[in-house]
């Protein structure tokens, strides 16, 4: 394997190759960044062209050299002064001898890597929303395919009431469907820096534009709308590191709901539980010491990678905190690991999701095995509330219930079936009120579910709605 040069001899980032989508690498790509430097110089000197700055033929020719990027040259010249985007500059205007002269008029550097940058985490989160979109599809479908599927519900791990299985996949898909609207909302609301010159003021276009019928207002304008990109209304040398905050956090917010999902997968694919599985391949091999491990190392991987995501956002804070006066250059280089290593890594995680949602075994075989095991437990709340209703004593049935719940559950803990049913169906109290067919309907815990399957469905409604 080589990559861009780099082989085996040297370390590579596991999200150079093994985390992450094509698609998302190019976007944080040296070449496409350079390639977008370049639509940038261009727009902008397409800009200062309508203002008489620069000839036809000199915008021509910087047209004619864009998407020539030589990256051998720019590292070259980077190499002997030291400043990368003066190498991309430089390298560009070396191919354009009639244009390459009035390249980056009045410009400062942020204003080139600003809005390069801005442009990228628009491009990523696009493939972001894409994926995630994809995931609330596949999540969807199952609700709707299982929206009635009775099975046992667990709170504090321990057996509570029965819900359904496409309800409790609702749960996760309406974090998910939370962290769709704000992701797509931030895609909205994201700003380049604008042109703005070396503080934020201005002043170097104010000078250049001197004697023109282009404000630095209208220019700016002009340029961003070539580009397809909002500015900033302020900014300093940058655009406000806030906003890295902002996205990451959302990103972050993201990874919860994905690593929440996983590790339910996790433990309902553990043989206590047993109720589900995610994929796993006629080939994939478990272990390399025990042959019949099936591990769920896809939810387990979303886990993993979703902890280093959760703690990206506190570098982006300290960025936006410390981002003292018109600007500091103590946040640039993290910021070219953050931003591309939190996109990769979330975009791997959506593809786990995917993966896990589409290819989820349901094993319907034990979900009614633990029903019957643990659900007639919780269906003693229906069972009291139609003795009282009978004309028992509340506190009294309560009682008798709760003893016999107590030797039933040592003899399950013991291995054996549970026997609360007998239990209660033969309890000459109870039956005083109710007769053994009816305790034994009402015990039957497949049916106390409440309205869960309706309430997936009228989510279900509002999701479809929401990924129209």
């Amino acid at each position: 394997m080589s990559v861009d040069g780099f082989g085996y001899e040297t370390y590579l980032s596991a999200l150079t190759w093994r985390y992450g989508s094509d698609a998302m690498r190019q976007v944080w790509s040296e070449a496409h960044k350079h390639r977008l430097y370049r639509r940038i110089w261009v727009a902008l000197a397409t800009a200062q062209r309508d203002a008489g700055l620069i000839s036809d033929d000199e915008l021509a020719d910087l047209r004619a050299h864009q998407e020539s990027v030589d990256m051998a040259r720019i590292q070259q010249i980077e190499a002997e002064i030291g400043h990368d985007l003066m190498a991309a500059l430089r390298a560009f205007a070396e191919q354009c001898p009639v244009g390459g002269g009035k390249l980056h008029l009045g410009a400062t550097s942020a204003d080139i890597e600003d809005n390069a940058d801005a442009l990228r985490i628009c491009q990523a989160l696009d493939l972001i929303l894409d994926a995630l979109h994809e995931l609330l599809l596949a999540l969807a479908d199952r609700i709707e395919a299982q929206a009635d599927t009775a099975c046992m519900g667990y709170t504090h791990l321990q057996p509570a009431e029965p819900t359904t299985l496409g309800y409790r996949l609702a749960v996760y898909a309406q974090d998910l469907l939370a962290d769709y609207r704000h992701l797509s909302r931030l895609r909205t609301e994201f700003r380049g820096k604008g042109f703005k010159g070396a503080t934020g003021s201005g002043a170097s276009y104010v000078e250049l534009l001197q004697g023109t019928n282009v404000t630095p207002t209208q220019l700016e304008a002009l340029v961003m709308a070539e580009l397809g990109l909002e500015s900033s209304p302020v900014a300093t040398q940058v655009y406000p590191r806030k906003q890295d905050f902002i996205v990451l956090s959302g990103l972050a917010s993201m990874a919860q709901s994905l690593y929440r999902f996983a590790f339910d997968v996790r433990l309902l694919q553990a043989p206590t539980f047993g109720e589900w599985s995610e994929p796993f391949g006629t080939k994939q091999v478990g272990s390399s010491a025990m042959p019949f491990k099936r591990n769920p190392v896809t939810a387990e991987k979303i886990c993993s990678l979703g902890r280093y995501l959760a703690a990206l956002p506190h570098v982006a804070w300290e960025n936006a905190a410390h981002s003292l006066l018109e600007r500091t250059l103590d946040d640039s280089a993290n910021r070219r690991l953050i931003l591309p290593n939190a996109f990769l890594v979330a975009d791997e995680m959506l593809q786990g999701g995917r993966r896990i949602t589409a290819g989820l075994v349901v094993r319907e075989r034990a979900m009614a095995r633990n029903l019957e095991t643990y659900g007639v437990f919780s269906a003693t709340e229906r069972l009291l509330m139609a003795l009282v209703r009978a004309g028992a004593d509340r506190q009294a049935m309560h009682t008798c219930i709760r003893d016999h719940s107590m030797a039933a559950w040592v003899r399950v803990e013991a291995g054996e079936a549970n026997p609360l049913a007998d239990l209660l169906s033969n309890d000459d109290e109870i039956t005083r009120y109710l007769s053994p067919y009816e305790i034994r309907l009402l015990l039957d815990a497949s049916g106390h579910v409440g309205d869960a399957p309706q309430r997936a469905r009228v989510f279900l409604a509002e999701l479809w709605q929401a990924l129209k």
